[in-house]
């Protein structure tokens, strides 16, 4: 996500930042590279040039010009700017006084709907609201079994008409069946088009008055480029959204829709989709995602990948663990495991600040040790992960060629975690510990 555009624009920076003086001149010059990056992404020609005219009113200023250090001040003011483009106060899905919250997805036909409400039910679910999913899709053959097996997936309620009912009375049936069964929140997804159409919009707004919806979102392809700009428009003129989702993030290195849907339609952004798992919803940021696109990293969004893959009381327990010296090989998979569904190991170098460029694509055979050490610690028995000692040579084949991998990975696994344990027993010992660890380091 934003990769051709995050290169494009740090590269242009980074010239600034590393120069001691900086002149009009030059900024002028460094901002018409960034107005080329923004057009190369997609972004339409009047977002990117009133974007770049209001960076370099603000960067040719006498307090930028003169500070200490202009280049870092320039940087700064991008960033700011992009965050004003994208939307500065983060707006989320507001719950309704009034039970359920009616939430009506729109959009073409395969923008992602049926996927985010799946998705939007598993956010759900984990704020501890019950969501009940209906879909008025009577057009698309299987549409509704479609949803019926992604309700499923989520652990989300589902509500089915009988066949030949109208999309108007689905609407009323699933209210009615959602009242009933106390569901906090209800999603309807409704039928697209492969084009904007007057049938398209009459029915959308037929159903949008049927239920009184307290949300209309409009799904968005983050793939399409700068039609989105247009559906974003005529969908808000038409039909009336409150907000936006751009589905298939994760397929866009250039990501001008996000640039550019906010600030065309004048409604903010609530989420981001990327994959198609069903955990795969970010809520939409435009601090955190300026600070991605800047290749400044999202520390937040790192932390709360974390929190969703180890809960509380894991992570005190494991601590409690390595204080103890109690760290096992059966900790160790436990471990990985937890690393392994934050995502792919690259992906989460890209959110750490500071992280050189192209240190993920650096990973190269690397970023498959993971895989590989949870199959090597899969084909151990148990007695063998709470014992390395145990493991002889006759064992570490057997091992080896039930994980299908080499003797030589059995035993780079052990010499891991073995570092990993004599680097826990120092840091228990405090300054002490850490020092005779680095004495250590250095005979090496």
């Amino acid at each position: 996500m934003f990769e051709q555009l995050s290169d494009r624009v740090t590269g242009i920076l980074k010239k600034l930042t590393g120069q001691a003086r900086l002149s009009p001149d030059n900024i002028r010059e460094s901002m018409r590279e960034v107005r080329r990056a923004l057009l190369e992404a997609d972004v339409p020609v009047a977002v990117a040039k009133e974007f770049v005219a209001r960076v370099e009113e603000r960067a040719v200023g006498e307090d930028v010009l003169k500070s200490l250090t202009p280049g870092q001040q320039v940087v700064g003011v991008v960033r700011e700017e992009l965050e004003k483009l994208l939307g500065n106060t983060s707006v989320t899905l507001a719950g309704s006084p009034f039970v359920p919250t009616i939430v009506l997805l729109a959009g073409l036909q395969g923008s992602g709907k049926t996927t985010f409400a799946g998705k939007l039910a598993v956010w759900l679910k984990a704020r501890a609201k019950r969501t009940l999913l209906a879909s008025a899709d009577v057009y698309r053959p299987a549409a509704i079994d479609q949803l019926e097996r992604v309700a499923q997936q989520a652990g989300a309620g589902f509500w089915r008409a009988p066949e030949g009912t109208a999309p108007r009375d689905i609407a009323a049936g699933a209210l009615d069946d959602a009242r009933k069964r106390g569901f906090d929140f209800l999603v309807l997804d409704t039928a697209g088009r492969l084009h904007i159409d007057e049938a398209l919009m009459a029915e959308l707004a037929e159903l949008k008055k049927v239920l009184r919806a307290h949300q209309v979102m409009l799904v968005v392809d983050g793939m399409i480029g700068q039609e989105s700009v247009r559906v974003g428009q005529t969908f808000a003129e038409r039909v009336g959204v409150d907000g936006l989702v751009l589905t298939k993030m994760d397929g866009d290195a250039r990501g001008g829709a996000a640039l550019s849907l906010r600030h065309v339609t004048g409604k903010p952004i609530l989420f981001l989709g990327t994959g198609e798992k069903l955990d795969g919803l970010e809520v939409f940021d435009a601090g955190r995602l300026a600070g991605r696109i800047l290749g400044m990293g999202d520390m937040i969004g790192l932390v709360e990948k974390a929190q969703q893959a180890v809960t509380e009381q894991d992570a005190a327990r494991m601590a409690e663990k390595m204080r103890k010296s109690d760290f096992t090989l059966e900790d160790f998979l436990e471990q990985l495991r937890s690393v392994r569904k934050m995502g792919p190991l690259e992906d989460l170098l890209k959110m750490m600040p500071g992280m050189p460029k192209g240190a993920a694509e650096q990973l190269g055979p690397q970023k498959d040790t993971f895989k590989r050490y949870e199959a090597i610690l899969c084909s151990m028995t148990l007695k063998e992960r709470r014992n390395p000692r145990v493991l002889d040579g006759s064992r570490r084949r057997r091992i080896a060629a039930g994980s299908g991998t080499h003797v030589s990975d059995v035993n780079r696994l052990i010499r891991d975690f073995e570092k990993a344990r004599v680097m826990m027993k120092a840091l228990k010992k405090g300054p002490r510990g850490l020092a005779g660890l680095q004495g250590r380091m250095r005979r090496r």
